[in-house]
């Protein structure tokens, strides 16, 4: 798994490639949380284009990446779920909760 940050005016955006598993996850939660707590950035865009699959650890991070954004007031945003990331978090009921959009573009428009 690899994780990229870029910078856009008041909005960082993290490209993820590869799985978001037990092995991946605690990078995933580091970077989100440093971003939002430490940094307090006003959103954070998760570009999951090319990640194949997230599993319940995978889940955890991003549900605790949401928590932390809430907490500080900033905004958490996914965009371009695999269909296999999208029927994990439909199954768990956490689409509804997210912030998801298609595309980099919808997403930095909302």
């Amino acid at each position: 798994m690899q994780i990229t940050r870029r910078q856009l005016d008041k909005t960082t955006i993290f490209d993820v490639s590869g799985d978001i598993d037990l092995a991946n996850s605690p990078a995933v939660r580091k970077a989100l949380l440093k971003e939002i707590r430490d940094d307090r950035t006003p959103r954070v865009v998760m570009n999951l284009s090319n990640v194949r699959y997230i599993d319940s650890s995978g889940v955890a991070s991003l549900v605790e990446g949401l928590k932390a954004a809430r907490d500080v007031g900033s905004r958490f945003i996914l965009f371009g779920l695999s269909t296999s990331a999208r029927e994990v978090l439909q199954l768990s009921r956490l689409l509804r909760i997210f912030e998801v959009y298609d595309n980099e573009e919808q997403a930095l428009a909302a």
